[in-house]
């Protein structure tokens, strides 16, 4: 990645003076008009460093969890987790969705069965009702856990736009020790992430630029696993043969 494409994106501007994290120094190149700017050769450093690892957690078959509920990142986010099949929250984070997944996996399970009663017939045996109850009980669930109804079991990493404002997300992977990956803006602390990619977390060109390259690395690492298991399976499939005859 280019310096000018992370320009042209305005990945460089950080907050207001006034308003920045001290913490953030090291990735700070200079201050314009009352706004810190970023120092981009720092960006592409910490960005190629968290694509190699997430690259390595796709690979081995863990889920990464995106997070973002800020407006100008959902859409984007949502768009480029589902192109590599990838859980993500993008409305209201629901607590304890990490520190009590089990729970979580409970509303997400009552959500298939709901899904299920529709195709077996149960669902239309119901009265009106509580046909209507049931229905804005898979609205609810949808709109909130929808987007994680593949996750299993808890995420190998998550990946953060805004770790202000999705604290309580942060939080509960620092508690159980998860990684996390981070679009660490000049008005936070980088010192709450494994990996901090300093970059403009406001502005939605420099927002999808960012989650471009990252699903990038996790689509290769996806890919890697896949040949590895071709792999596997044809050494198996040739093993068995050579034991039959």
């Amino acid at each position: 990645m280019e310096i000018k494409e992370l320009v042209k994106a305005g990945v460089h501007f950080g907050h207001l003076t006034r308003k920045w994290n001290p913490n953030m120094s090291p990735y700070i190149y200079s201050e314009k008009n009352g706004i810190h700017i970023i120092n981009l050769y720092k960006t592409i450093q910490k960005l190629e460093e968290s694509c190699a690892a997430l690259k390595k957690i796709a690979s081995s078959g863990r889920k990464i969890l995106f997070v973002a509920t800020k407006k100008q990142a959902k859409d984007i986010v949502s768009k480029y987790a589902e192109e590599v099949t990838m859980p993500y929250i993008t409305e209201r984070w629901p607590g304890g969705m990490l520190t009590n997944f089990v729970t979580i996996r409970k509303a997400v399970k009552k959500m298939s069965a709901i899904d299920r009663s529709k195709q077996d017939g149960t669902f239309e045996s119901l009265s009106k009702k509580e046909k209507l109850s049931v229905d804005r009980t898979r609205a609810k669930l949808e709109k909130n856990l929808g987007s994680i109804n593949s996750m299993t079991r808890l995420p190998g990493a998550i990946f953060v736009v805004d770790i202000r404002r999705e604290h309580i997300a942060v939080r509960e992977a620092i508690k159980l020790n998860i990684p996390i990956f981070a679009m660490v803006d000049t008005n936070t602390d980088p010192r709450l992430v494994d990996f901090g990619i300093p970059a403009n977390d406001d502005a939605s060109k420099s927002i999808e630029i960012i989650l471009n390259k990252v699903t990038s690395s996790i689509k290769a690492g996806l890919d890697q696993r896949n040949k590895e298991k071709e792999v596997e399976e044809a050494k198996n499939e040739k093993d068995n043969l050579k034991e039959k005859k």
